[in-house]
């Protein structure tokens, strides 16, 4: 006798149970009658087996039902994982009983190049033709389908009625979402969620608890998790890494240049050291000079656990209160990293310098260094200056170095031949853009001590200077053996960005010619030829959103912003994983390759043949990887200066207008940062009126304007630290600008508005050494 069930339409996981258990063919009129189901509730009946055929639960037949076995030739996939630069994916919809896991799926993806669709990535999902051989599942994906919101990250709202609201940390979210199922979470708690059914009335049930949203270093785990930045190790990986940092070292393999003092200069609070450098003067004029880089490729060999997890990773994330490193700890902070009087593996490049600061003559080898002295910037700088201010005012009291550290030399010698290469680069002329980076600094219980602007000392020109010439070394000397090269690739600006870029100038009453060859010097002059500082920082940032995104490939374009033919990342292997296959593609091309290991681990360290077959699938990645981990850290930033001003709502801030759109425009608290909105509709009772090409907000009858880079008093009305907002508003009485920028533009009307394009202007941040 047939089980009766509760009336009502049944859920899909019922059905499945129905169909399973049914000791008879199941077709829609046994659901039907199993369920009481009537009318109206047929009909929606219907309209659910379709669905579940559709989407591979059930086989489609409409006379008897039965419960899928595979996967349809023809289906949603959505993405769980990335290994080897290839997607890994399950059946989006799956529901089979829980002793059947889902496949994993690989996805076959064609034209992976940089012109083609964007690489898939985690939690992607697609319309895919699918195939299985021998148990081996694998997938060709048709076409990318819009996302759904699987994962959603939000804090938990009870409302006076009890009733549980999610609200999203993402603040394109604007509204709350009803929760379903708590899942043990309790008010006030970040948690993670997903849909509670396909219908979003069904609202979200929470999948995991984070715990409290405001604790220290939370605001980096909301990034963590929005943006599904891998953070944790498996067992194997961190175990195959222990086996690799035992491989030893041995001079007999390798040039032995621990007799060099070589020196690392790097920030403060650096955890991992991965580039160090030495110079002499050669008799000529000119100079010998070494790069010595973490030979991370000795210890990282493709195919294993720790490539596959690095390359899923792409590179390092840095958030004010955690490091998610590429490369487990062992390796990444430890065997690695260039630690003063400690006998280390380095990929070394040895460097001839002219007197005119062109590189010459180059090679690479595998080297056995032992760094003299780890110095920060700032301790760098300071030894040089009290060095020159002792030349020029001699006194009999001289100061006493510490005993472990360098002779005052050492760095001299650094700077004499950083002078040669800035000079050469002066003859070049790259792109000039010293903008500010914001530096957020933490206390011991991890709250905000301070937010400052970094300074930008000569010694961080000197190793940027360094870096560059071993970055272009290796790029000329892979082409010198028709090698593969993964390029850092900046192409010049677009038609479309200069046109944008001319009209803005125009509000300065400052042109820029179109029929010319465009080159970073015509940048460079016309900033130039800017005397007044605050328009020039503004000028500077128009410049900066006019470039185009630098990314990997194996194809040449060139380096625009460095002015440069060539142009490899090669001196930070321990969080890059492009320089990691710059450096295999050197022990290939060059025969620098070392003995066999006998740990079980895979024996070459150069590249493997699929990374040589696949180059473009696996720049394409890495690419991602860096752009998603910019915006994981622009976010994170913002959600801290939102919390620290959170205590200081109220308060009238100094700002600068850094955007404008018609719905209003974005500030920036003048030595803080942090962009905040002032919506039109509190500009008052008055109507304003848009100019795209200049601008600007203009009021329909007082002729009051607000542009980019007016400077304005203005209160903050809100701050969210859980999403990084702020909001402005006028104080009382108004607000006009204090130093209003520009000459009024005639504005031209059509009918009762002004079209103009929409988007904000990004954060700006200063790219320098970690960036180029």
């Amino acid at each position: 006798m047939p089980v009766m069930h509760a009336p009502g339409l049944p859920s899909r996981q019922q059905i499945l149970d129905f169909i399973k258990d049914s000791p008879e063919p199941a077709g829609k009129r046994e659901i039907a009658r199993a369920f009481g189901l009537k009318g109206q509730e047929k009909i929606q009946l219907k309209s659910l087996l379709k669905d579940m055929a559709e989407e591979g639960l059930i086989d489609g037949k409409r006379t008897a039902y039965h419960r899928m076995g595979g996967v349809p030739k023809v289906t949603v996939l959505r993405v769980v994982d990335i290994e080897d630069s290839e997607a890994i994916a399950v059946p989006d919809t799956w529901q089979p009983d829980d002793a059947t896991p889902p496949p994993r799926i690989r996805l076959i993806e064609k034209g992976s190049g940089r012109r083609q669709q964007p690489a898939l990535r985690k939690g992607d999902r697609v319309l895919a033709r699918t195939e299985e051989s021998g148990g081996n599942w694998r997938a060709y994906p048709m076409k990318k389908i819009a996302a759904r919101e699987d994962q959603v990250l939000g804090v938990v709202e009870i409302d006076l009625a009890g009733k549980a609201w999610l609200a999203p940390v993402d603040k394109r979210i604007r509204n709350a979402v009803s929760i379903a199922d708590l899942g043990g979470a309790e008010n006030g708690e970040l948690v993670l969620a997903e849909p509670a059914g396909r219908s979003p009335r069904s609202g979200v049930k929470v999948t995991q608890v984070l715990g409290e949203p405001l604790a220290p270093r939370a605001f980096s785990l909301i990034a963590i998790h929005k943006h599904g930045i891998p953070n944790v190790f498996t067992q194997e990986t961190v175990d195959e890494a222990g086996r690799a940092a035992q491989l030893p070292l041995s001079p007999d393999h390798r040039e032995d240049l621990r007799h060099l003092p070589i020196v690392a200069i790097d920030p403060a609070d650096a955890r991992d050291h991965d580039d160090a450098i030495w110079a002499e003067p050669d008799g000529e004029g000119g100079f010998h000079a070494l790069v010595a880089i973490a030979d991370v490729s000795f210890y990282v060999r493709p195919g294993g656990d720790v490539d596959r997890e690095a390359r899923k990773r792409g590179n390092s994330v840095y958030f004010p209160d955690r490091v998610v490193p590429m490369l487990p700890e062992v390796l990444s902070a430890d065997v690695c990293s260039l630690r003063a009087g400690e006998d280390r593996a380095a990929m070394a490049c040895h460097l001839r310098i002219d007197a005119s600061g062109r590189v010459t003559e180059w090679r690479f080898s595998r080297a056995l260094v032992r760094i003299a002295e780890v110095i920060a910037y700032e301790e760098a700088q300071r030894r040089i200056n009290a060095a020159e201010t002792e030349e020029l005012t001699p006194s009999s009291k001289q100061e006493q170095p510490a005993a472990d550290a360098v002779e005052i030399s050492v760095l001299q010698n650094l700077w004499a031949a950083w002078r040669a290469l800035a000079t050469a680069r002066q003859n070049r002329d790259p792109l000039e853009l010293e903008l500010p980076e914001r530096r957020v600094m933490l206390d011991e219980a991890g709250r905000i001590a301070e937010i400052a602007v970094r300074e930008r000392l000569d010694a961080h020109r000197v190793v940027e200077d360094f870096m560059i010439a071993a970055n272009v070394a290796a790029a000329k000397a892979l082409e010198a053996k028709v090698a593969p090269v993964v390029y850092r690739v900046h192409e010049p600006p677009s038609r479309e960005k200069l046109v944008t870029l001319k009209d803005y100038l125009a509000t300065f009453d400052r042109k820029l010619a179109l029929g010319q060859v465009v080159t970073p010097t015509l940048f460079n002059r016309i900033l130039k030829d800017i005397a007044d500082e605050s328009e020039r920082a503004l000028i500077m940032e128009a410049v900066l959103r006019s470039q185009t995104q630098a990314y990997y490939g194996p194809q040449n374009a060139g380096h625009f912003g460095l002015a440069l033919a060539s142009y490899a990342h090669f001196t930070s292997p321990i969080r890059r994983y492009a320089d990691l296959l710059v450096h295999r593609a050197l022990v290939d091309a060059y025969g620098l390759e070392q003995p066999a290991p006998k740990a079980d681990l895979p024996k070459t360290s150069g590249l493997s043949e699929r990374d040589r077959d696949d180059l473009s699938r696996v720049s394409d990645a890495i690419s991602q990887a860096e752009r998603r981990a910019m915006e994981a850290e622009r976010e994170t930033i913002d959600r801290y200066v939102a919390a620290w001003l959170s205590s200081r709502v109220g308060e009238v801030f100094d700002t600068r207008v850094t955007g404008v759109q018609k719905f209003g425009f974005f500030a920036t608290i003048l030595g803080l940062g942090g962009d905040g909105l002032v919506p039109v509709s509190t500009l008052g009772d008055e109507r304003f009126h848009y100019d795209e090409r200049a601008q600007v907000l203009v009021g329909e009858e007082s002729g009051t304007r607000y542009a980019q880079g007016d400077r304005l008093r203005l209160r903050l009305a809100e701050a969210n630290p859980l999403t990084g907002a702020l909001k402005f508003e006028l104080t009382e009485g108004g607000s006009s600008p204090v130093e209003p920028r520009g000459k009024p533009m005639p504005l031209k009307k059509h009918g009762n508005h002004l079209v103009g394009k929409r988007g904000r202007p990004g954060n700006i941040r200063h790219q320098g050494k970690r960036k180029r």
